[in-house]
């Protein structure tokens, strides 16, 4: 009677909701840089997050499209190899222990190359996500085996 697409839809939408409280969840356990915009991106709605799903052959993306979410989970050179300096000045400002980038700011840092190492935030979702996934699929299908058969 299709309530069970309907059950199955809800059980999806709800493991992208998990998804996005774990990589929240790594993001602060793993102090990542500004985590503020960063955290941001990982819920449904923000500008920058990705949340899509279809149903039938189980398909949710969840994600986010900020420039620098895979520099800080991966690691990144404070400046790019390829354009051969050993630094580059970024204007902006420092506000307490922060610095807030102004392209039109007189003041600003002057960072060296460098290799800055990804915290793997991301990673560490995924693979808690996986297993998490994983025993949720199980129990959930055993639940609508027993109310769909079962009686």
């Amino acid at each position: 009677n299709g309530g069970l697409q309907a059950e199955y839809e809800e059980w999806l939408e709800a493991m992208g909701y998990e998804f996005l409280d774990i990589v929240q969840d790594e993001v602060i356990r793993t102090k990542t840089v500004d985590a503020r915009r960063l955290l941001n991106s990982f819920q449904k709605g923000d500008q920058e997050n990705v949340f899509s799903m279809s149903s039938g052959g189980l398909t949710l993306d969840v994600g986010t499209n900020l420039e620098y979410a895979s520099y800080t989970n991966d690691g990144h050179f404070t400046i790019d190899p390829s354009k051969n300096q050993d630094r580059r000045w970024v204007p902006g400002r420092w506000v307490g222990d922060r610095f807030e980038y102004d392209p039109n700011a007189e003041t600003g840092m002057l960072l060296k190359f460098q290799w800055v190492e990804g915290s793997g935030y991301w990673d560490n979702a995924l693979s808690i996500f996986g297993q998490m996934f994983e025993q949720s699929l199980d129990r959930k299908l055993q639940q609508w085996i027993d109310e769909q058969f079962g009686r």
